[in-house]
Protein backbone atom coordinates (compact mmCIF):
# COMPACT_ATOMS: atom_id res chain seq x y z
CA UNK A 1 0.00 0.00 0.00
CA UNK A 2 0.77 3.27 -0.84
CA UNK A 3 -0.12 6.98 -0.56
CA UNK A 4 -0.34 8.33 -4.09
CA UNK A 5 -0.93 12.06 -3.90
CA UNK A 6 0.90 15.17 -1.82
CA UNK A 7 3.67 15.06 1.38
CA UNK A 8 3.27 11.50 1.04
CA UNK A 9 3.60 10.49 -2.46
CA UNK A 10 4.56 7.27 -2.47
CA UNK A 11 5.28 6.24 0.72
CA UNK A 12 4.84 3.03 1.45
CA UNK A 13 2.21 2.15 5.03
CA UNK A 14 2.53 -0.68 7.31
CA UNK A 15 -0.10 -3.10 6.05
CA UNK A 16 -2.11 -5.87 8.12
CA UNK A 17 -0.36 -9.38 9.24
CA UNK A 18 -1.14 -12.15 7.43
CA UNK A 19 -4.12 -14.17 8.47
CA UNK A 20 -6.01 -10.63 8.76
CA UNK A 21 -10.00 -10.07 7.81
CA UNK A 22 -8.45 -6.52 7.11
CA UNK A 23 -8.69 -5.96 3.10
CA UNK A 24 -6.74 -2.78 2.04
CA UNK A 25 -8.25 -0.89 -0.31
CA UNK A 26 -6.31 -1.38 -3.97
CA UNK A 27 -4.29 1.36 -5.09
CA UNK A 28 -5.64 1.83 -8.69
CA UNK A 29 -9.50 2.19 -6.53
CA UNK A 30 -7.63 4.64 -4.25
CA UNK A 31 -5.72 6.51 -6.65
CA UNK A 32 -9.58 7.00 -9.17
CA UNK A 33 -11.40 8.06 -6.31
CA UNK A 34 -9.41 10.36 -5.35
CA UNK A 35 -9.00 12.52 -8.45
CA UNK A 36 -12.97 12.41 -8.52
CA UNK A 37 -13.28 13.23 -5.42
CA UNK A 38 -10.73 16.08 -5.49
CA UNK A 39 -12.94 19.49 -5.79
CA UNK A 40 -14.34 18.19 -2.66
CA UNK A 41 -11.36 17.61 -0.66
CA UNK A 42 -9.77 20.90 0.09
CA UNK A 43 -10.37 21.85 3.22
CA UNK A 44 -12.86 19.32 4.20
CA UNK A 45 -13.61 16.91 6.98
CA UNK A 46 -13.28 13.18 6.01
CA UNK A 47 -15.09 10.60 7.66
CA UNK A 48 -13.38 7.15 7.23
CA UNK A 49 -15.74 4.23 8.31
CA UNK A 50 -14.05 0.43 8.24
CA UNK A 51 -10.56 2.42 8.30
CA UNK A 52 -8.71 -0.69 8.32
CA UNK A 53 -4.97 0.76 7.90
CA UNK A 54 -6.10 4.73 7.75
CA UNK A 55 -4.27 4.66 3.77
CA UNK A 56 -7.54 6.41 2.56
CA UNK A 57 -7.84 8.76 5.41
CA UNK A 58 -3.89 9.46 4.90
CA UNK A 59 -4.80 9.91 1.05
CA UNK A 60 -7.47 12.44 2.01
CA UNK A 61 -4.66 14.36 3.99
CA UNK A 62 -2.27 14.21 1.45
CA UNK A 63 -5.20 15.79 -1.12
CA UNK A 64 -5.40 18.60 1.36
CA UNK A 65 -8.40 17.39 3.49
CA UNK A 66 -8.56 19.73 6.96
CA UNK A 67 -9.34 16.62 8.81
CA UNK A 68 -9.98 12.93 8.90
CA UNK A 69 -11.91 10.97 11.39
CA UNK A 70 -10.89 7.38 11.20
CA UNK A 71 -13.42 4.70 12.75
CA UNK A 72 -12.51 0.99 13.30
CA UNK A 73 -13.71 -1.07 15.61
CA UNK A 74 -10.38 -3.68 15.53
CA UNK A 75 -7.81 -3.34 18.08
CA UNK A 76 -5.66 -4.74 15.94
CA UNK A 77 -6.17 -2.32 13.30
CA UNK A 78 -6.65 0.46 15.24
CA UNK A 79 -3.10 0.37 16.60
CA UNK A 80 -2.33 -0.09 12.44
CA UNK A 81 -3.85 3.03 12.40
CA UNK A 82 -1.88 4.38 15.07
CA UNK A 83 1.57 3.33 14.15
CA UNK A 84 1.09 4.63 10.15
CA UNK A 85 0.16 8.27 10.98
CA UNK A 86 3.58 7.65 13.42
CA UNK A 87 5.54 6.90 10.87
CA UNK A 88 4.41 9.79 8.47
CA UNK A 89 4.39 12.32 11.90
CA UNK A 90 0.87 13.08 11.06
CA UNK A 91 0.19 16.48 13.41
CA UNK A 92 -2.38 15.12 16.39
CA UNK A 93 -5.08 17.84 15.50
CA UNK A 94 -5.50 16.27 11.79
CA UNK A 95 -6.83 13.13 12.75
CA UNK A 96 -8.90 11.32 15.39
CA UNK A 97 -9.30 7.45 15.69
CA UNK A 98 -12.32 6.54 17.05
CA UNK A 99 -11.89 2.91 18.40
CA UNK A 100 -15.54 1.37 18.63
CA UNK A 101 -18.22 -0.15 15.92
CA UNK A 102 -19.34 1.99 13.30
CA UNK A 103 -22.89 1.85 14.29
CA UNK A 104 -22.16 3.76 18.15
CA UNK A 105 -19.29 5.67 16.70
CA UNK A 106 -21.58 7.43 13.85
CA UNK A 107 -23.81 8.79 16.52
CA UNK A 108 -21.44 9.69 18.90
CA UNK A 109 -20.07 12.05 16.04
CA UNK A 110 -23.38 13.00 15.37
CA UNK A 111 -24.15 14.28 18.47
CA UNK A 112 -20.76 15.93 18.89
CA UNK A 113 -22.15 18.47 15.97
CA UNK A 114 -19.16 16.51 13.67
CA UNK A 115 -20.07 17.06 9.77
CA UNK A 116 -18.52 15.23 7.13
CA UNK A 117 -18.14 16.24 3.86
CA UNK A 118 -16.65 13.64 2.25
CA UNK A 119 -16.38 9.49 3.38
CA UNK A 120 -15.04 6.77 2.73
CA UNK A 121 -16.86 3.57 3.68
CA UNK A 122 -15.11 -0.07 2.93
CA UNK A 123 -16.56 -2.32 5.33
CA UNK A 124 -15.36 -6.15 5.61
CA UNK A 125 -16.88 -8.41 3.09
CA UNK A 126 -18.30 -10.75 5.31
CA UNK A 127 -20.22 -8.26 6.94
CA UNK A 128 -20.49 -6.36 3.82
CA UNK A 129 -24.25 -4.49 5.20
CA UNK A 130 -22.87 -3.01 7.87
CA UNK A 131 -21.50 -0.43 5.65
CA UNK A 132 -24.51 0.26 4.00
CA UNK A 133 -26.60 0.31 6.98
CA UNK A 134 -23.68 2.82 9.27
CA UNK A 135 -24.41 4.82 5.99
CA UNK A 136 -27.62 5.30 6.68
CA UNK A 137 -27.20 5.64 10.11
CA UNK A 138 -24.77 8.55 9.74
CA UNK A 139 -26.51 10.02 7.04
CA UNK A 140 -30.48 9.93 9.33
CA UNK A 141 -28.07 11.54 12.22
CA UNK A 142 -26.95 14.43 10.33
CA UNK A 143 -23.51 13.53 10.21
CA UNK A 144 -23.00 14.45 6.17
CA UNK A 145 -23.39 17.97 4.98
CA UNK A 146 -25.69 18.73 2.10
CA UNK A 147 -24.44 17.28 -1.39
CA UNK A 148 -21.43 15.48 0.74
CA UNK A 149 -19.27 12.64 -1.44
CA UNK A 150 -18.91 8.94 -0.44
CA UNK A 151 -17.23 6.34 -1.81
CA UNK A 152 -18.70 2.57 -0.39
CA UNK A 153 -15.92 -0.35 -1.23
CA UNK A 154 -18.99 -2.99 -2.76
CA UNK A 155 -17.79 -6.96 -3.55
CA UNK A 156 -18.47 -8.24 -6.57
CA UNK A 157 -21.39 -8.98 -8.23
CA UNK A 158 -23.41 -6.32 -5.53
CA UNK A 159 -25.99 -3.95 -6.71
CA UNK A 160 -26.14 -0.75 -4.22
CA UNK A 161 -29.44 1.05 -3.83
CA UNK A 162 -29.21 3.61 -0.49
CA UNK A 163 -32.48 5.88 0.02
CA UNK A 164 -30.78 9.71 0.97
CA UNK A 165 -27.92 8.30 -1.74
CA UNK A 166 -27.52 8.57 -5.22
CA UNK A 167 -25.23 6.88 -7.16
CA UNK A 168 -22.82 9.55 -9.17
CA UNK A 169 -20.50 6.90 -10.68
CA UNK A 170 -19.51 3.23 -10.72
CA UNK A 171 -15.95 2.84 -10.28
CA UNK A 172 -14.29 -0.64 -10.53
CA UNK A 173 -15.02 -2.01 -6.97
CA UNK A 174 -16.67 0.74 -5.26
CA UNK A 175 -19.33 3.05 -5.87
CA UNK A 176 -19.06 6.97 -5.52
CA UNK A 177 -22.57 8.51 -4.07
CA UNK A 178 -23.99 11.79 -3.31
CA UNK A 179 -25.90 12.76 -0.19
CA UNK A 180 -29.22 14.05 -1.13
CA UNK A 181 -31.84 15.65 0.76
Amino acid sequence: MRITGGAWAKRRLAGPPAASDIRPTPDALREQAFAILAPWLDGAVFLDLFAGTGANSLEALSRRAASVLLVERSPKAAELIRRNFAALAVPSECWRLVAEPAERAVARLAREGVRADVAWCDPPFSAWDDGPAALALARAAGLFTSGARVVLEVPPRREVALEGFSIVRKLRGAVLLAVTS
